[in-house]
């Protein structure tokens, strides 16, 4: 499992938004199981934008496609409410892989966002580790999605320059790995592993960060053709 810090004061809160029943009641007991408080479910966009408004959370796990009409209501809930709390941490759901909403939620720089395929929630363990990554400031993107993200800018001179290793330090990096795990993944150091991350930012024109979020955020943002300031 990746590393995580870990919150011990009290259970986080959770807001939890999906239109299906069934799987609304199975994340509601994934969650709790896993020591998550879920303070408030929502079954369509209405009900989220008045729990997002009225409920104090830790984070918000919300399908992107809700009722009354299944295209966008959850993002544009989960964006809303972002800029009316900076930072909120939002986990989102789908079950297609669609780049382009992890974009609009990563566009504001703050971190503090996943996008998951929902057939990611049968590992349970790796669901409850992307929400409490997410509810921790970091970010959690589905490997899937991070390879259209990828296939999708490999057209731009910048993404060029860089080498295959580089190129799967970049994926690795994007889905919110620490250097040490990259380390493992690829069977290197850890030194190797910064080495190639420096190369990164350098030929990305993207200044160092201090931290693995926001540094996760930099690429992103790079990859979705925006520059974080």
């Amino acid at each position: 499992m990746p590393d995580r810090p870990l919150r011990v004061d009290r259970p986080l809160r959770v807001l939890l938004a999906e239109d299906q029943a069934l799987l609304r009641a199975g994340l509601s007991r994934i969650l709790t199981a896993g020591g998550f408080e879920v303070v408030a479910t929502a079954a369509s966009a209405p009900e989220l934008a008045a729990a997002l408004a009225g409920v104090d959370i830790d984070v918000a796990v919300l399908d992107v496609r809700l009722p009354p009409t299944f295209t966008t209501e959850g993002l544009v809930a989960a964006v809303q409410a972002r800029r009316a709390r900076p930072g909120l941490p939002v986990l989102v759901l789908s079950q297609y892989v669609e780049p382009l909403y992890a974009g609009e939620l990563l566009a504001d720089g703050d971190g503090a966002v996943g996008y998951l395929l929902k057939d990611r929630v049968s590992d349970v363990d790796d669901f409850l580790d992307a929400v409490h990554r997410v509810a921790d400031g970091g970010t959690r993107l589905d490997p899937e999605v991070v390879a259209a993200l990828v296939r999708s800018t490999r057209r731009r001179r910048p993404l060029d320059r860089l080498t295959e290793r580089e190129r799967e330090v970049l994926t690795l990096m994007a889905e919110g790995r620490s250097n040490v795990a990259i380390a493992d993944r690829l069977f290197v150091s850890e030194k190797a592993v910064g080495k190639h991350t420096t190369s990164i930012f350098t030929k990305l024109d993207l200044p160092p960060a201090a931290d693995d979020n926001r540094r996760v955020l930099a690429v992103l943002a790079w990859l979705r053709g925006e520059r974080s300031g």
